[in-house]
């Protein structure tokens, strides 16, 4: 295999490596019927004026399926994370005992349990088509390559082929964390 083609799959693998990572992540923000402290990942509070991630600013234990306790380093952020809890869409509300914030999950209702599942899509979906972008990127350099004859039209067409059968496996990947998450928010 040219270097060419190589260098093409390699970068265009990296970054659809890159695509399932966001993935994983945008999926474990949605809320389940259990409490983890993935729930709070994409959280930012407003720190001394910064913007801060909340997984810095404490600790997380989850005491039950339902409960999590939130335990700030700083006992002075604590008003600030109770505001950010408040102001996120959790459906909970935070209480706070003064040196730790609890949050009871509420059960969720079919409903909920629906939109989650069509925010789960969405985020399926948006992670599919990233990983479309870095095919079509790619396949353009190989076009490319081809078109300036560097590479043969043997080997742009089985750099193609390579490409393809990346592509499908990292689809397959973003379907199968979507069937996982699907089958998690049904768990009842």
């Amino acid at each position: 295999m040219s270097e060419v083609v190589e260098m093409a799959l390699l970068e265009a693998e990296e970054k659809m490596d890159k695509a399932l990572d966001v993935a994983r992540e945008d999926m474990t923000s949605i809320r389940t019927g259990r409490a983890h402290p993935g729930m709070f990942s994409k959280l930012e509070v407003d720190y001394y004026g910064a913007p801060t991630p909340l997984q810095q600013l404490a600790s997380f234990s989850i005491q039950d399926a339902r409960t999590v306790l939130i335990t700030p380093y700083d006992k002075g952020a604590m008003k600030d994370i109770e505001k950010a809890l408040r102001e996120a869409d959790l459906g909970a509300n935070p209480s706070n005992d003064g040196n730790a914030i609890r949050i009871v999950m509420p059960q969720l209702t079919e409903e909920r349990r629906r939109e989650y599942i069509k925010l789960a899509h969405t985020k399926g979906e948006e992670a599919k088509v990233s990983v479309r972008h870095v095919r079509r990127h790619a396949k353009d350099q190989i076009d490319k390559a081809v078109k300036d004859g560097e590479i043969g039209e043997d080997e742009g067409t089985r750099g193609e082929k390579d490409l393809e059968s990346l592509t499908k496996r990292h689809v397959d990947v973003v379907d199968d964390i979507l069937k996982h998450k699907e089958a998690e928010l049904l768990e009842v």
